[in-house]
């Protein structure tokens, strides 16, 4: 989950180091450092903090270099502080190597080098790796390359790394496993990246290592790519379709608020091009070849993580009603290690924003091992999750650096709505009037959350109120069940309020003994779906002295009458709605954590991409 930049041509690294590193800090913020070549040695600048704490120190000592590496850490073995800050260095100082992932078995690595005489500073996975490929290049009298392909072969879990030599000024190696790697291409130089953000404004000409696969990087010369069997790989160029201001906060305070306003966009950028104008026919061509398995499935197992496992249990509602097929939606996280039941006639749908996800990819290696058929819903072209799939849809949310999700999730969302309807005409389980009435609402999606978005100043003076609660209680039921979920995870990632989730009609059953006037509820009271009895839900937390914040329907004068603060949304099918429901939750969880003094794009502990288990 950490951020790797490498630099190598005829340019100052430092700063492109520095500036790609920045644009990485949503992986990873606990420390960053950078190392150069220079005078036959190799420069490290590390810190725990951020890059700006970074830039703070190297500033006071002019430094430039033609070749480099940057990493920004979200820390997995060791606390946060300089030691464990990477670069981390061989014993003998002559290599240095910078690593997104874990070396599962780096203790016995560990033990076997300091046998060997190897002492260590720091607590990390990331030294026994750099030590490793020093103890192999001393005892074997091979190259770099090599040495870092032998290593690699005898080492269990994820990785992404940037290999540096010292007195190679023109070279370094870089391989991946499991972790996201790609390089871009210019004119007698390369940038190596864990995305491409840090790329796209120097080179639209790239590389997405794969698995296993291992270059070596020389400025002068074309790429050398082997995978850990020793077999040489022919590179493929791919071009990069990304926009630098789409990676920009484009005169928005946060990325996490500009995100929220994309997402008028990014759901008609999902939509586009995959229901026909004229006929209303939903053409998702990622899986046409699998339209009718998936009709036919025993069931569908959706795995997922996070804001990615809520949209998978709106998927839920929205297949089981419309497509009568079975879904279960399990955490990516726990179903490798369940032992469970999986068959040929099992369809497993993956969700994740980045594609990389560690337990999702997991879960995945698992099912394909069994037989099922996989399938993924993910943002990022190339992804691992992309790749590992036998067919899948891409949302095209735009790139998401908010650490907290925003756009993927209502985007994710809207492939799922679309697999349902469309799954629907191939089983015939939805009446073709029913199915184009849903695609004309569908189609108005766009211009309501444009409605929504404009009562922003409404929810910004309802944060004030609340900023200062301690607990939050989110109440749902059907299709918005999953929201509440959604809508408290938002509020304790960006703001730290611990805030619970729960279907309405359970808060009786113990949640209500929390119930104060101290202790905000959250509803979600639109006039689809269960209204009557959400309306008793909320006269239970009145009886308790509970303040209440609901959303409602516009002109619904029921509801406005007897909660404490409401908010309107237009009136949309049920089956719909969460695509509404969830946007003024983001918005007030944004403005809390703005009001609070958090740090909303980076909040505490937490990363963007979660490429570890």
């Amino acid at each position: 989950m950490c951020g790797i930049v490498g630099y190598i041509g005829n340019k100052d690294a430092v700063s492109i180091l520095l500036k790609g590193l920045q644009r990485l800090e949503y992986r990873g913020y606990d420390s960053a450092g950078i190392a150069c070549i220079k005078k036959n040695s190799i420069q490290v600048y590390k810190t725990k903090g951020k890059v700006s704490d970074l830039k703070k120190i190297i500033a006071e000592d002019s430094m430039s270099s033609p070749i480099g590496i940057g990493h920004t850490r979200w820390a997995t073995h060791g606390p946060p502080n300089q030691i464990n800050a990477h670069p981390h260095f061989s014993g003998d100082g002559s290599l240095a190597l910078i690593h997104n992932g874990i070396i599962e078995n780096y203790s016995a690595i560990k033990s076997a080098l300091e046998s060997k005489g190897h002492k260590f500073v720091s607590e990390t996975d990331t030294e026994v790796l750099v030590h490793l490929i020093e103890d192999i290049i001393r005892n074997e009298k091979i190259s770099l390359f090599e040495a870092v392909r032998f290593a690699l072969d005898e080492v269990i879990g994820a990785y992404a790394i940037i290999v540096m030599q010292k007195g190679k000024i023109d070279e370094f190696v870089a391989a991946r496993k499991g972790s996201p790697l790609v390089i871009g291409i210019g004119r007698n130089e390369y940038y190596v990246a864990s995305d491409a953000t840090p790329i796209v404004e120097y080179t639209n000409n790239v590389i997405y290592l794969q698995d296993g696969h291992i270059a070596r990087i020389n400025k002068n010369e074309n790429i050398e790519i082997k995978n850990i069997k020793n077999k040489n790989i022919t590179p493929y160029i791919q071009e990069l379709k990304l926009n630098i201001d789409a990676i920009e906060k484009g005169g928005f305070n946060h990325f996490m608020l500009k995100e929220i306003y994309e997402q008028p966009t990014s759901i008609q950028d999902t939509m586009r091009g995959r229901i026909d104008p004229v006929t209303k026919e939903i053409k998702l061509g990622g899986i046409l070849e699998y339209q009718q398995k998936i009709a036919n499935a025993n069931r569908i197992i959706i795995v997922a993580c996070g804001t990615s496992w809520h949209a998978g249990l709106i998927g839920e509602y929205i297949i089981e009603d419309f497509a009568r097929i079975p879904v279960e939606v399990e955490y990516a996280s726990e179903f490798r290690y369940r032992n469970p039941i999986i068959n040929s006639n099992d369809i497993v749908l993956a969700i994740s924003q980045s594609g990389e996800t560690a337990d999702t990819l997991a879960a995945i290696s698992l099912a394909k091992e069994k037989g099922a058929t996989i399938l993924g819903v993910c943002n990022v072209v190339g992804s691992s999750i992309a790749r590992l799939t036998h067919a899948g849809i891409y949302t095209h949310a735009g790139p998401e650096i908010g650490v907290a999700s925003t756009k993927a999730f209502t985007t994710q969302v809207i492939v799922l709505i679309l697999m349902a309807l469309k799954i629907s005409q191939k089983n015939g389980n939805l009446t073709l009037s029913d199915y184009h009435q849903l695609i004309c609402e569908l189609e108005l999606i766009p211009s309501k959350v444009k409605e929504v978005l404009k009562i922003n100043d409404r929810i910004k003076k309802i944060a004030f109120e609340f900023k200062d609660a301690t607990n939050f209680l989110y109440l749902g039921r059907g299709y918005n069940f999953p929201v509440a979920l959604e809508g408290a995870l938002k509020l304790k990632e960006i703001s730290y309020i611990h805030a619970e989730g729960y279907p309405a009609a359970e808060m009786k059953h113990g949640p209500i003994a929390l119930i104060d006037d101290k202790m905000p509820t959250v509803v979600i009271a639109t006039k689809k779906g269960n209204y009557e009895k959400v309306i008793s839900n909320i006269q239970e937390v009145k009886a308790r002295g509970g303040k209440i914040i609901a959303i409602i329907n516009q002109g619904d004068e029921v509801v406005n009458d007897i909660v404490d603060y409401s908010i309107e949304i237009p009136n949309s099918p049920d089956e719909l709605s969460p695509l509404l429901t969830n946007i003024p939750l983001q918005l007030l969880s944004y403005h809390i954590a703005v009001l609070r003094g958090c740090n909303v794009d980076q909040p505490r502990n937490l990363a963007k991409s979660v490429t570890v288990e």
